[in-house]
């Protein structure tokens, strides 16, 4: 997407994907820019830097809200939580959501404490940092929800007034996205993991509230609950939790965790010997959650793995077919991967059509292709992942059987490579 022409993206964005239409257009601009670099390193840099950014706003906010101590202690927890290491390394907008969310917690604190002829300019840079991070994903408007517990009773009015311009301002891009809804039909309930996740946060973090200092709990205790317990609770109706769509809220257990080590490292004898060895163990338990985070399958697929898979498949072959056809992204990354291959199923090329996996032709068209094809190579989803019950899907699917039989398949992390031949 981001390597379009701003005029083409902007065409697909009115169909798809309008929620990352920012962060793509930041990311073309950074391609245009540094033209020439590898793309899978301009690709991560600003999710790398923007977490490190993210550590040291948290170190100022915590500074700000306690003392120096505690914001080192929250920027250095920040840093080592298994979720932030993971999208700090990926090619997403979600970690840049997570800077702009601590900088505008940051300048919210300031804006409230500012009593000056700078007031208006306080409160429109926490207005302007806030839309920005709504505008690359949505779901930061959540943190309204932690922002309005957290502000002062005599500074409300005015903060509303800010918040209100923001979503204002946020509204036509939820309008265009609530159209594209379909995009995230494939959302689930909510799991075991995710409520037992949200638990792991909530009850330690509600415990250690009146010991910890008051302007720390106030605002970092809803942020760590509210956006993940919100976005929970709208899941009951429609199913839209994802973890790292509220990855922010890390940013207030980590300024818990370093109010709480702030407040047991100055105990004396053997509380404070007991806080400094959970710590230590604390970071040994995360140690191997850190390496294996940096290993293919920590991911939902590789790539990489399924490129190789399809070039010894593709040996012979003289076709290849999606199934379904949202698996046509494998080969957009490296489109000499199925060079030589004809697309079975293609009609036009997801940038000639303005979509995210290209448009299909119809199963009769299909069958036609079907019959001048000797060899294909099949590229499927793991086994046991539901099937799509698309009318083109389904066609696609009773074509192949009923006119090739299945020589061999290869499952590699998150997919499946597959040779079909056909019948004699």
């Amino acid at each position: 997407m981001a390597q379009r022409r701003p005029p083409d993206l902007a065409h697909a964005l009115e169909r798809a994907d309008a929620v990352h239409g920012l962060y793509y257009f930041l990311t073309h601009a950074l391609f245009r820019l540094f033209e020439g670099t590898d793309p899978l390193v301009l690709l991560r840099l600003p999710a790398v830097l923007a977490t490190a950014v993210t550590a040291g706003l948290l170190t100022l906010l915590g500074t700000r809200l306690a003392d120096p101590r505690t914001g080192l202690l929250a920027g250095l927890a920040f840093a080592v939580l298994p979720p932030v290491q993971r999208y700090a390394q990926e090619g997403r907008s979600y970690a840049l959501v997570c800077a702009l969310v601590v900088w505008s917690s940051y300048l919210l604190i300031r804006a409230v404490d500012t009593r000056t002829a700078r007031t208006t300019r306080a409160w429109a840079g926490y207005g302007t940092v806030l839309l920005t991070a709504c505008l690359l994903h949505e779901f930061a408007v959540l943190v309204l929800a932690a922002h309005a517990v957290a502000v002062p009773r005599e500074a409300r009015r005015t903060w509303a007034r800010t918040a209100c311009v923001a979503v204002g301002a946020l509204a036509p891009l939820a309008v265009l996205s609530t159209r594209q809804s379909a995009q995230v039909a494939w959302i689930g309930g909510l799991g075991t993991g995710a409520l037992l996740g949200f638990a792991a946060v909530a009850i330690p973090g509600c415990a250690a509230a009146p010991f910890l200092p008051r302007p720390v709990v106030r605002l970092a205790l809803p942020l760590a609950v509210l956006p993940a317990g919100l976005l929970m609770l709208v899941s009951l109706v429609k199913p839209l939790y994802v973890d790292r769509y509220v990855l922010y809220g890390h940013a207030g257990t980590a300024l818990l965790i370093g109010a709480a080590l702030d407040r047991l490292t100055r105990a004396g004898g053997t509380r404070r010997a007991a806080a400094l060895l959970a710590t230590a163990a604390a970071i040994v338990a995360v140690l191997p959650v850190t390496a294996q985070l940096r290993t293919p399958g920590s991911r939902v697929d590789d790539v990489t793995a399924i490129d190789a898979a399809v070039r010894t498949a593709g040996k012979g072959a003289d076709a290849i077919l999606y199934l379904p056809a949202r698996r046509r992204v494998w080969s957009l990354a490296d489109p000499s991967t199925v060079r030589g291959l004809r697309d079975l199923a293609l009609d036009r090329t997801p940038a000639a059509s303005g979509t995210l996996y290209g448009t299909e032709v119809s199963p009769s068209m299909i069958l036609a292709r079907l019959r001048t094809a000797h060899r294909i190579v099949v590229l499927r989803d793991p086994a046991g992942q539901p099937l799509d019950m698309t009318p083109g899907e389904v066609a696609k699917r009773r074509l192949l059987a009923e006119r090739f039989e299945e020589c061999g398949t290869r499952s590699v992390h998150g997919g499946r490579v597959s040779v079909y031949a056909r019948r004699c």
